[in-house]
């Protein structure tokens, strides 16, 4: 397949070995007012992060960078609000969506940029509006299908869709062919935040999750009639669409990990951002429980023992504001593997968080000095961010 294309004049040049440099502006809408603030409370004891093995006589720590870091920053590209990407198996291309509804596919070999010619949703933007999520289809390497979610105008306001297509890599001119919109949210409203629309497939690939914010209305979250503020399970098709959980504000990451258990990141209020287990049925409480406050100061009863809400198993305040959600299982920092990494917006950092089954305790938390919006692991077991700015960087992080 010809990979040859013109670079667009925004991207950076070259795969140079940098060290992180803040640049970029914020989101002219952020998700939370909250201040940034690196410091962080989790539901259980921080514990220090696990040590390798080099050989089976005595552990060892995991090498550094001269910043002190456990990993090596790589600049890749630069994007204009880059929102979410997705490595496409059988391909050398990792697809990323703008949030003005441009996408991309960026050859990792050569480091060219294809911009999608046509076939992509006509999208609303504003504030945290707009194109979305993408996710291979399971079946991507036979199908070439992948899955969209962007945000729509319609009656009554906006809302969120997702939707899916045959991608096509025709030479230097990309596109989607056959977009059919699967599943939307309902009611649309007014208004242009808390969209959510993350996506995750069941490990076997016979369902598909979305999470659906509550849109800044708040009651709909409770409501069983609304679709707002809940984590829906569909087939790929859409059909047999279900709330499967209810009682959220803005959850923003989704995932599985290796034991099958889904776990997802929320923004919270004024603090009390959330790392849960989903669980189907469960009500996670919102708005009627929070571990934090309404920015006006009004309280919110917290999470209790006992008082019917699905409580997180790590939750953070000051605000964190966590951007997207990633389980690692590679190879290239093998002491990390099953564990949680959040991108962090108003906290400007990466979070790696241990998972013991269902137990979860912030382990690290890695400045990075913009907002991070989105965290992915490469093929080769490299982790890989996008920064959430006007000029947002595209970078991997490799072991030292």
């Amino acid at each position: 397949m010809d990979r040859i294309a013109p670079r667009r004049a925004a991207l950076a040049s070259g795969l140079a070995c940098v060290l992180l440099i803040g640049c970029g502006s914020p989101d002219p809408a952020p998700e939370t007012s909250a201040p940034s603030a690196p410091a962080s409370q989790t539901a259980s004891q921080t514990l220090a992060a696990p040590a390798p093995a080099e050989s089976s006589a005595a552990p060892s720590a995991p090498r550094t960078a001269p910043d002190g870091r456990p990993f090596v920053v790589q600049e890749q590209a630069v994007l204009v609000d880059p929102w979410a990407m997705a490595f496409l198996p059988g391909t050398d291309y990792l697809a990323i969506t703008e949030r003005s509804g441009a996408m991309w596919l960026r050859d990792t070999e050569t480091g060219e940029m294809l911009a999608l010619s046509s076939g992509l949703p006509e999208v609303f933007v504003s504030g945290q509006a707009g194109l979305g999520d993408i996710m291979p289809a399971p079946d991507f390497e036979t199908s070439s299908m992948v899955y969209l979610t962007w945000s729509e105008s319609g009656e009554g306001g906006a809302g969120s869709a997702v939707g899916r297509a045959t991608l096509v890599i025709d030479g230097s001119q990309p596109r989607l062919d056959g977009l059919e919109v699967i599943w939307r949210q309902t009611p649309k409203v007014d208004g242009s935040g808390h969209f959510s629309q993350r996506l995750a497939f069941s490990p076997d690939g016979d369902y598909l999750f979305v999470t659906s914010g509550d849109r800044q209305k708040m009651a709909p979250a409770q409501d069983m009639a609304s679709t707002l503020g809940k984590v829906m399970r569909m087939r790929p098709d859409g059909s047999e669409a279900k709330i499967w959980t209810l009682g959220h504000r803005n959850p923003l990451g989704l995932a599985f990990a290796p034991d099958g258990t889904l776990w997802s990141t929320e923004m919270g209020p004024k603090g009390g951002d959330e790392l849960n287990v989903i669980v189907e049925g469960a009500n996670y409480g919102w708005p009627r429980a929070s571990n934090g406050s309404h920015y006006d100061g009004a309280d919110i009863p917290d999470h209790q023992a006992g008082d019917g809400y699905e409580a997180p198993k790590a939750w953070w305040n000051p605000s964190i504001s966590p951007g997207n959600l990633m389980i690692y299982d590679g190879q290239m920092f093998g002491q990390w593997r099953g564990d949680a990494f959040i991108g962090a917006l108003s906290g400007m950092a990466l979070i790696r968080v241990d998972l013991d089954g269902t137990t979860a305790t912030e382990a690290d938390n890695w400045p990075m000095s913009q907002r991070i919006r989105e965290v992915e692991q490469g093929p080769d077991g490299s982790i890989w961010l996008l920064e959430d700015a006007g000029s947002g960087r595209l970078l991997k992080l490799v072991a030292p």
